[in-house]
């Protein structure tokens, strides 16, 4: 079952790591000037470890191809069997199409070992994992999944206050925001397949409740007894969708419904706020879905090439060529200059900003000289 392969996959590949981390990418909502602030407090507690590490972005997708893949078909067996899916299991599945051609992008646009190149974070929080994604997963967490182009442009500009990204890395962040994209998407999918199920053991409950307070009432309270020893757990979604099936029915479900009103209170919940729960949950998980699916047709039409030049450093130093020629060159031309910035600082100890800066200054030298 798709549960059993989540949960191995979890022990398997995150060890001890905190159930929280699987959560939607659904941070304290920004603002555009939120957004800058934000990218120049990272900045100032970013620290790029000295060594690279291994890649683990394409195992990453290949998983969350397979769980939203996986999940997108127990939904369509639910639908084939008249089961109700909810507004958020609809968006993902209308939407699989788009999302397994994006994952097709994301595989052709991340060739094996790629992210190796990248600068690789040593916080505690992020440690080994590429700048640029950190930085792709917080524009996605603090827009719940919506990009748009000012808010990312004043993040990686104020980013850049404190800290010059490379020039590969400015390139990466599409590829990067369609990779943290599908990340959350994977994250809400494991939400609506474990929702998927709770809904399914209450719907298993429910029916044999109904038939054998049609059939044998006496019986009643032996299933009851069955579903406490269960340890079914009084989740949400299990929760509202057995009061769904049971109330308004005979009396005798009654007591069904008063050992799960009892169960909640000994944790101080009720019934009604299990419902209002899986309300709110579903709406916030609809919202993340279709904001995530809007931001990857988005990423298909933003202007990468300007948005680069625009943010690099590099590029702006360059652009002050006082002969006024590099400003002139077509974009391939231009690209190539910069491709030459980067091979040299590879070979060197400066960084691409000081070669950049150096090669300026031969500039403005020579036409002194002139």
């Amino acid at each position: 079952m798709l549960a059993d392969t989540l949960y191995s996959w979890r022990k398997a590949l995150d060890g001890d790591r905190d159930p929280e981390d699987e959560f939607p990418l659904r941070s304290e909502l920004f603002s555009a000037a939120q957004m800058a602030a934000h990218g120049k407090y990272l900045a100032s507690r970013h620290v790029l470890s000295k060594r690279g590490g291994p890649d683990k972005l394409l195992a990453r997708l290949t998983e969350n191809a397979t769980v939203i893949s996986e999940t997108c078909a127990e939904l369509t067996a639910a639908i084939k069997a008249g089961r109700q899916i909810t507004p958020a299991s609809e968006w993902l599945l209308d939407n699989f199409y788009l999302i397994e051609e994006q994952i097709r992008t994301a595989r052709r646009h991340l060739p094996k070992d790629y992210s190796k190149e990248l600068p690789r974070l040593s916080n505690d929080d992020a440690v080994g994992t590429p700048r640029v994604y950190q930085l792709a997963l917080e524009i996605i967490s603090h827009g719940d999944g919506r990009v748009d182009p000012e808010s990312l442009s004043r993040f990686v500009d104020a980013y850049q206050d404190n800290a010059t990204l490379k020039l590969g890395e400015l390139w990466a962040i599409p590829i990067m925001l369609r990779i943290a994209l599908i990340e959350n998407l994977r994250r809400v999918a494991a939400r609506v397949y474990d929702n998927r199920s709770q809904r399914d053991r209450a719907n298993i409950w429910a029916d044999q409740m109904v038939e054998t307070a049609e059939k044998n009432p006496s019986d009643l309270i032996l299933l009851v007894a069955d579903m406490a020893r269960s340890g079914q757990p009084m989740n949400s979604g299990f929760v509202a969708e057995i009061a769904r099936r049971l109330q308004g029915q005979t009396p005798s479900l009654t007591l069904a419904l008063q050992w799960v009103t009892t169960r909640l209170a000994d944790v101080g919940l009720t019934i009604e706020q299990q419902i209002q729960a899986e309300i709110g949950q579903q709406a916030a998980d609809q919202v993340s879905i279709s904001n995530s699916i809007g931001s990857l047709r988005f990423l298909g039409s933003m202007d990468w090439q300007e948005f680069v030049e625009t943010m690099s450093a590099v590029e702006q130093t360059l652009r002050q060529d006082p002969s006024g020629t590099y400003g002139q060159m077509d974009f391939a031309t231009r690209d190539n200059y910069r491709h030459v910035i980067e091979k040299l600082a590879k070979q060197c100890e400066f960084t691409e900003l000081q070669v950049a800066e150096h090669a300026l200054a031969l500039a403005l030298e020579n036409r002194d000289l002139a």
